[in-house]
């Protein structure tokens, strides 16, 4: 199985260069909305697109051969990933554009990639930082998106295809707990505490909502002011959220590769739904619709391809109110867990992880499980495997 590395790089064209990229955005843009409108909605097949529009959109647009294709196959693309979301594509925005290996090339001689526009083929200088100028290092990438950010630039993201090691075989399991008072605690005793992001959360929160007020009754220049600050802020919270996963996952996977272990998780799959049907006030409901567990969960999925770490997730079910120690049903109060059998008492998000090691151990080591622990395992539509209990004795 192949692993996929984007590289994002900024360009740096001209300003015959910049008017010829915003003309093949646009046409791009406006290729995917007409053959999204003329193709029926349930048609997904970017094969089947292809052959009913190609010639109208080579005709209308002025896209090349290849451009032409890939518009269609964006659609095709973006509507297979609406449907498993049960929504429809709505519009395409002029903001990016997919390439592919006869239309896109990179040159490592003078660090410049060579882009079919609108009106030909155009080399455009790249500033490449020195992760990238590693990673593109002798290698002749097939496929690339050109974009505009929100921040007015234009980006090239490479693609790089990569043949992962292959996955460690091991009997040891570290299970990991994910929550919002602490984003992750392991089996091994390692935490992070989420206090630093709840803060970040509510001070951005508080933030918007002030400015929000002054605009809806402040002067016009008082409206133009706050709405240049919000546009400031956007996105400032969920990009210090990116960088925290990031750090966790990282530190998760490094200590799987320094013990020779397997990582087992929670499949938390549908836990807003039925958190968000409880009585909660609003500032307890966003914090939890802010809560970024399946993003952690990516982050672990492709480090782990990446290191050869294997992840596994594991119903969450009775993880936090069993004891790790007996398998007794035990009391949990905020923090703390304490077992009305053995005794043990101690940090609940700890026992819970404990637990989930011992549940993906036994998928690992013994498929019909141990002491009542069993699972299966099939894959979601993330390709992360997705867990479902099933009866005893029908665990094959």
């Amino acid at each position: 199985m192949e692993q996929v590395l984007t590289l994002v790089c900024k360009l740096n064209p001209t300003s015959k260069q910049i008017e010829e990229i915003e003309l093949v955005l646009r046409a791009f843009a406006d290729a995917c909305n007409y053959a999204n409108k003329q193709v029926k909605p349930q048609v997904t097949s970017k094969t089947t697109i292809q052959n009913m529009v190609y010639h109208d959109i080579r005709a209308m647009f002025g896209l090349s051969a290849n451009l032409a294709v890939r518009a269609c196959a964006r659609v095709g693309a973006n509507r297979k990933t609406a449907k498993q979301k049960g929504k429809q594509v709505l519009e395409f925005k002029p903001t990016s554009a997919d390439y592919d290996a006869r239309i896109f090339a990179f040159r490592e001689k003078d660090w410049t990639v060579s882009l079919t526009l609108m009106n030909g083929r155009e080399h455009i200088k790249i500033h490449a930082g020195n992760y990238q100028r590693g990673k593109l290092k002798g290698r002749k990438p097939t496929s690339a998106q050109l974009c505009k950010h929100r921040d007015g630039n234009y980006y090239i993201h490479i693609q790089l295809k990569n043949e992962p090691p292959t996955p460690i075989q091991s009997n040891k399991v570290i299970g990991v707990d994910f929550g919002r008072r602490d984003i992750a605690v392991t089996s091994n005793g390692d935490k992070w505490d989420g206090k630093q992001i709840n803060n970040a959360r509510d001070k951005y929160s508080r933030v918007r909502a002030s400015l929000q007020q002054k605009a809806t009754k402040g002067t016009r220049s008082t409206r133009r002011r706050t709405r240049q600050i919000l546009q400031r802020l956007s996105g400032k919270e969920r990009r210090f959220q990116q960088w925290l996963n990031h750090n966790i996952s990282q530190s998760i996977i490094q200590d799987a590769l320094k013990n020779n272990a397997i990582v087992a998780i929670e499949d938390l799959t549908g836990i807003r739904e039925r958190t968000n049907q409880k009585p909660r006030n609003k500032t307890e409901r966003r914090r939890s619709n802010s809560w970024s567990f399946y993003q952690l969960r990516s982050f672990l999925q492709y480090k782990g391809i990446k290191y050869g770490v294997e992840i596994i997730a594991v119903p969450p079910a009775y993880t936090s109110q069993t004891c790790h120690n007996c398998l007794h049903i035990g009391l949990r109060s905020d923090k703390r867990f304490k077992c009305r059998n053995c005794q043990w008492c101690g940090d609940a998000d700890l026992n819970g992880a404990k637990n989930i090691a011992a549940i993906g151990a036994a998928f690992v080591n013994q498929p019909r499980g141990s002491n009542g622990l069993y699972c299966s395992l099939s894959t979601d539509s993330s390709g992360l495997l997705k867990a479902h209990t099933v009866p005893q004795g029908q665990c094959g």
